[in-house]
């Protein structure tokens, strides 16, 4: 399997599991609340945190899609470099309200995974253009 494959695989699981992740966090977030790893969050107090949470994570997956689908892998690169930004927040935010162990096998996790992927994108090169074989002259 060529890294570009890996890579685009990568993606679109990353894609995906943000997808799911989201719409779970938008359809029942007080469910989710304890996979994130804030316990702390109880009732309907959180419950916009959650949503927020739930938005980002769709919009971020949508973002995935529509630069894989748009063919623009290098662009993907940097917004996958961006992105890792959330999983690092989200890990600060846990170890400092909730469980360190999800904070780092959950959060920390997804964030290495998310720069990894988006290192791969950074580092591929561009298909060689294809030419035409020389064409020898008729006698």
């Amino acid at each position: 399997m060529t890294t570009k494959r890996i890579t685009t695989v990568l993606a679109v699981l990353g894609g995906l599991f943000l997808l799911y992740i989201g719409i779970g966090y938008l359809a029942a977030p007080q469910s989710m609340a304890e996979g994130f790893g804030l316990t702390t969050i109880t009732g309907d107090e959180g419950t916009g945190f959650l949503r927020v949470k739930g938005d980002r994570d769709v919009t971020l997956g949508l973002v995935i899609f529509a630069l894989l689908f748009a063919g623009q892998r290098k662009a993907l690169g940097w917004a996958m470099a961006a992105m890792t930004v959330a999983p690092l927040s989200d890990m600060l935010l846990v170890l400092d309200e909730g469980s360190a162990a999800t904070a780092f096998s959950v959060h920390g996790s997804a964030a290495v995974v998310v720069a990894l992927t988006a290192g791969l994108l950074l580092r591929e090169r561009a298909d060689a253009p294809q030419t035409a074989a020389p064409q020898t002259a008729a006698a």
